[in-house]
């Protein structure tokens, strides 16, 4: 059974490019337009992976990173954010609420599958 990812982005061509790269390397992938869509989602299932955007409409990629923290699955789940946000203030916030990782848009798919593969 494919390990399964969650990626999140209001952007809609960003969100897909995401997720064809990783769809391309054997993952099961699905698809959030924010972080509300995405906790959505995440709360009928566990994720093995989840990649989300910071700057949405509706809630925010740090948030979605403490709100999932709060479910109990999700506490050895990775969090990775990829986002264009590069104030190192906003990079702490998602660290306190549990990121795992910060990657910076626009992203290269080798390292995208590579720090992916860490965490898998």
């Amino acid at each position: 059974m494919s390990k399964s990812i969650l990626v999140v982005d209001d952007t809609r061509s960003m969100r897909k490019m995401v997720a064809a790269v990783l769809a391309g390397a054997g993952y099961e992938v699905a698809e959030a337009a924010d972080g509300v869509d995405a906790l959505e989602l995440a709360r009928g299932r566990r994720f093995d992976l989840v990649v989300t955007d910071h700057n949405m409409p509706r809630m925010d990629g740090v948030t979605l990173v403490r709100e999932l923290r709060a479910i109990a699955d999700y506490d050895p789940v990775a969090l990775i954010v990829l986002s264009t946000e590069v104030d190192p203030a906003v990079k702490q916030r998602g660290r306190e609420a549990g990121a795992t990782g910060w990657m910076a848009k626009p992203f290269d798919p080798q390292r995208m599958l590579d720090i992916v593969a860490k965490f898998i």
